[in-house]
Formats: C-alpha cells, sequence, structure tokens
C-alpha cells in the first residue's frame, strides 16, 4: 500500500547520499586534469582521466540498471558507492608514487560510483505519481548543490591539511572522496528500506485499479521503444547536454591554469559551475510539469548557447563563473527535462532497462567528447572547444524546434481517423 511518508523518507535518504557523492566527485574533478598533465608532462592527455571516468560510467550504467531491476534500487547504489571509495583510495596511492595508470583506474572506479549515484533520479521519479515526477526528479538533482559548494570547497582546505601531514596537497579531494562514498554507501545500505522499486510496485497496483486504466500486454522491447519519437528526443536532449556541458567543464580548470588563475579562483568558478547545474533544480522541476518538457528543451537548449559564447571572450574570473553557471543552469534544463520526458513514456519492466540503455548513451558520448576534448584543447585552445560545443547544442535545438512542429500534426491526423 502507497504511503506518502515512506516516500518522502526514501527521498530524503537518496538526497544525503547523493549530496555526499556528487561533493567527493566534483572534488575529484576540480583538479584531475591538471593533476594528469603534472604526472605525464603533457597536454595530450589533459582530458584521459575525465574521459576514463566517463567510459566506466558508460560502461556499467546498463548492467547496473539491470542490477537494480532484479535485485532492486538499494543493493545497486550501495555497490556504486562502495566503487567510489576504491576508487578514492585507489587515486591517494597514484598520487603518491606518481603512477598515472592508477590514476586512471581510480577515475573508472570513481565513474561507476557516478553512474550508481545518477539512478537516484530514476529512483526519485518512481516514488511518486507521474503528475510530480518532474519535481521530484528535480528535487534529487538539487541534491547537488551541496556538491556545488562543497567539492571544490574542499580542495584548497583539504590540500593545506594533507600538506601539514607531509603529505601531497593534491590528494586532498581523493581522500574525501574515500571518506564520503564510504558514508554514501552505509546511509544507502542501512536507510534506504522499503526499496523504492517495492513502491513504484505499489503506485503501479493504485494506477491499475483506477477505472480509466488501460493496462498493456507486455513490456515493450528496445527495439520498439526506440522508435517512439519522445524516447528518440530524450535520449537525444539528454546526450547532447551532458556531452557539452562535460567537455568545455573539464577543460576550463586547464584554461584558467594557462591564465595562472589560483586553485582557489578555479574552485570558485567549478562552484559555480555546479551551483548553476543543481541549485535552481526544484524551480526548474515546477517549470518542467508547468510549462511541459517541451519548453524547457529549448530554453535549456538557449541557456547553452549563451554559456559557450561567453565562456571564451575574457580571462577574468568573474566572466567565466557567469559563463560555467549558465553552462550548468543549461545542462540542468536539459537533462531534468529529458530524463522526465523518458520517464513518462516507459512503464513497468522497461524503466530500467531503457533508463540504463540511455545513460549507457549519454556516458558514452561524453566520454567520446572528453577523449577528444585534450587534443582538441592543444591544438586549438579553449576556443576550438567552445566551437565544437556550439555544433552540437545548434543541432539538438534543431531537432527539438522539428519535433515541436510535429506534435501539433500527429494530433490533428489522430483527430481527423
Amino acid at each position: 500500500m502507497y504511503k506518502r511518508s515512506t516516500s518522502n523518507r526514501l527521498l530524503y535518504t537518496l538526497f544525503i547520499t547523493q549530496s555526499l557523492y556528487t561533493a567527493a566527485q566534483i572534488s575529484v574533478f576540480t583538479l584531475i586534469t591538471i593533476v594528469a598533465v603534472r604526472l605525464m608532462g603533457t597536454e595530450s592527455v589533459a582530458g584521459l582521466p575525465s574521459a576514463t571516468l566517463t567510459f566506466s560510467q558508460a560502461l556499467v550504467a546498463l548492467p547496473l540498471a539491470l542490477l537494480m531491476g532484479r535485485f532492486g534500487r538499494r543493493l545497486g547504489l550501495t555497490l556504486g558507492f562502495v566503487a567510489g571509495a576504491l576508487g578514492g583510495a585507489l587515486g591517494i596511492i597514484a598520487i603518491l608514487n606518481g603512477q598515472f595508470l592508477l590514476l586512471l583506474v581510480s577515475a573508472a572506479l570513481i565513474g561507476i560510483g557516478r553512474a550508481g549515484s545518477d539512478q537516484s533520479r530514476f529512483a526519485a521519479g518512481e516514488i511518486f505519481p507521474e503528475a510530480e515526477r518532474g519535481r521530484m526528479i528535480g528535487r534529487l538533482v538539487f541534491a547537488g548543490t551541496i556538491g556545488a559548494v562543497a567539492g571544490p570547497g574542499l580542495v584548497a582546505p583539504s590540500g593545506r591539511l594533507m600538506e601539514s601531514l607531509g603529505l601531497h596537497p593534491d590528494i586532498g579531494p581523493w581522500v574525501a572522496t574515500f571518506i564520503f562514498s564510504g558514508l554514501a554507501a552505509l546511509i544507502a545500505f542501512f536507510l534506504l528500506r522499503p526499496d523504492p522499486m517495492v513502491i513504484a510496485a505499489s503506485l503501479a497496483d493504485a494506477e491499475a485499479r483506477k477505472p480509466e486504466y488501460k493496462p498493456t500486454d507486455r513490456a515493450r522491447s528496445v527495439s520498439v521503444l526506440a522508435r517512439l519519437p519522445k524516447v528518440q528526443l530524450a535520449l537525444v536532449a539528454t546526450l547532447v547536454s551532458m556531452t557539452v556541458m562535460v567537455v568545455l567543464m573539464s577543460m576550463t580548470p586547464l584554461h584558467m591554469h594557462h591564465l595562472n588563475h589560483s586553485r582557489d579562483t578555479i574552485s570558485l568558478v567549478i562552484a559555480m559551475h555546479t551551483l548553476g547545474m543543481f541549485g535552481l533544480s526544484p524551480l526548474t522541476g515546477y517549470l518542467i510539469d508547468r510549462f511541459g518538457r517541451m519548453s524547457m528543451l529549448l530554453v535549456g537548449g538557449l541557456t547553452l548557447i549563451a554559456a559557450i559564447l561567453l565562456a571564451p571572450v575574457s580571462s577574468d574570473q568573474y566572466i567565466l563563473a557567469a559563463a560555467l553557471f549558465l553552462l550548468g543552469l543549461g545542462w540542468n534544463f536539459g537533462y531534468v527535462s529529458g530524463s522526465s520526458l523518458l520517464a513518462d513514456v516507459l512503464q513497468g519492466e522497461e524503466r530500467s532497462r531503457m533508463q540504463g540503455i540511455n545513460d549507457t548513451l549519454v556516458f558514452l558520448a561524453a566520454g567520446l567528447g572528453n577523449l577528444g576534448a585534450g587534443p582538441l584543447f592543444a591544438s586549438g585552445g579553449y576556443v576550438a572547444v567552445s566551437a565544437v560545443a556550439l555544433v552540437l547544442t545548434l543541432a539538438m535545438i534543431g531537432l527539438i524546434l522539428r519535433y515541436s512542429r510535429l506534435q501539433p500534426e500527429a494530433a490533428a491526423l489522430h483527430q481527423a481517423n
């Protein structure tokens, strides 16, 4: 039997674990390109750790989603956070011993943790009725606000603490990742009860008892779902929003390092970026439910374009902070709208499978973008990276406009028949 109080308690639990892991991952992300270049002595490898993190996230997204579908969200999230803690431990060893390959293994494990953590948004959506889904996903994404403030803010003080202990200051974010990921794993394992999928089943039973309910014979196959225009648009929107955001964000610390900005300043800019990503999520969730997925997808694309055009024009830290804030906000609109659109289309057994495929494709594309960002930055600088991001965003906006035109035509044809 569905109880609202239980769903609220589970949402708070997911919120806490998401906050902890986001803070951990962003603290590492702030320094990982700089550390990679220092260890290898060439900027061509700048995007490799970020790409490794994103590729591992892509590769495990579907298996982890299927694991959650079989054994529940609690086990999948716990295993993901444990992997993140191990990644933090290996990162410490890699930096202390100057081992670049071990740094990549660390990044891969942190990516596995991110794959699990990102499934939290679907867990938040499935424990509430459909009419509230955008808002609840938005609230869960808002948990990243903690990470937006705490993650980059941990870099300098944790570095000073490590230095006072006679250790290299760069290991500070990886120490934080080990601690915070471990806490998230313990909280998920002991407090995420009952499993969110149990609540989802209760909601489905309640929906089935309504007079207007029309049951489907069986879950649709992936090939059938992939042909649905809404699924296609949701995949493209989340894919492009994530790729553009990750590629531009990952090169910003290195760009600022070239401009002789301090690590405190770099941390401030990344903090503003992640604040844009997560800080307004409750509002964006409301706007998505109020004005519709299509409208907010378009707003997200236009916001990304504003960020892309602003980022390369000045070396001033405040201009960069404003651009990266807009980059995060544009990602938020596109990612939450796309995730909500996908959740609207899916039902029952389709959810874990298609959501896993969505995340696999999204992070595979983002990983490829990161992999190419280092050589692109080395050859053409920050402007070249921004130009590629602009092309991708314009293509996404074109698809959104095309689908928006097709919707009224499809509705008119349906009424005529």
